[in-house]
């Protein structure tokens, strides 16, 4: 996929509101990360922290990472020990005993790059417990956010941000990286809302929103929900989101 022109900004308290769900679906995630006290924990991508806090209440000394200065901001209101860095791009050496990530890792759209520096973090033997956006993923979405800026002249995939990855693919990868497989897996999710579509929009998708000028954007986001509003919508007027996750457990070979 081609990197956006356009990048994200993030924004905890919206985050917050409209994609809570997101760290509540992690639980599963913890469940396999089963981390011990006194290990190690790098939660790359950690976000506003609340699962970072969740590894920490095991014992475990948790480091977190995002890209988002915001987000950052609000793992260390947790009490999370948290810096701004590019999941593209860890500076870290053998420190750690796990490395963590949920809903983080399709946002870097060098896959190999970030394989890279997981491996460089980990101590021997260490392992890699990640859940990210896999092949498929908010495939409906994409097509009208996708067709809405082709209307408009533009080429709508050059504003794909994601990297949504297939099972097999992603194993190649990290067997390339020097990891072995313990697990993978494509899990299908849809996901009700806790709001309207257009607010997952605003939270998600600035980079087509933005593609257009600003007294535009609402125009493009109704036509989009308009588009979605019979697949993605029942008759109560509950919103979903076509979720498909890739889940994966690995360990340095």
């Amino acid at each position: 996929m081609t990197d956006s022109p356009v990048s994200q900004h993030w924004n905890a308290e919206r985050y917050v509101r409209n994609a809570g769900f997101v760290a509540d679906l992690g639980a599963p995630l913890l469940e396999l990360l089963a981390a011990r006290p006194g290990e190690r924990v790098l939660d790359l991508g950690c976000g506003d922290g609340r699962l970072s806090l969740r590894i920490g209440e095991t014992g475990a000394a948790v480091i977190g990472v995002d890209g988002a200065s915001g987000m950052v901001d609000a793992a260390r209101d947790l009490g999370i020990d948290a810096q701004v860095m590019d999941g593209q791009a860890l500076t870290f050496h053998g420190e750690f005993d796990a490395v963590f990530s949920n809903a983080a890792l399709h946002w870097m759209i060098d896959a190999d790059a970030v394989i890279a520096g997981v491996r460089r973090a980990l101590k021997p033997g260490g392992r890699f417990v990640a859940e990210f956006g896999g092949g498929g993923n908010v495939k409906q979405v994409v097509a009208a956010l996708v067709a809405a800026l082709d209307r408009r002249g533009l080429q709508g995939r050059a504003f794909i941000p994601w990297y949504f990855p297939t099972d097999g693919e992603y194993s190649e990868r990290l067997e390339a990286g020097g990891f072995a497989v313990d697990s993978i897996a494509l899990i299908p999710r849809p996901t009700p809302l806790p709001g309207v579509i257009g607010d997952w929009l605003d939270t998600f998708a600035e980079s087509f929103l933005f593609a257009v000028p600003e007294p535009e954007r609402d125009d493009l986001k109704a036509e989009v929900v308009r588009a979605l509003r019979p697949t993605l919508c029942d008759d109560d007027g509950q919103w979903f989101v076509d979720y498909v996750r890739l889940r994966v457990t690995a360990h340095l070979t």
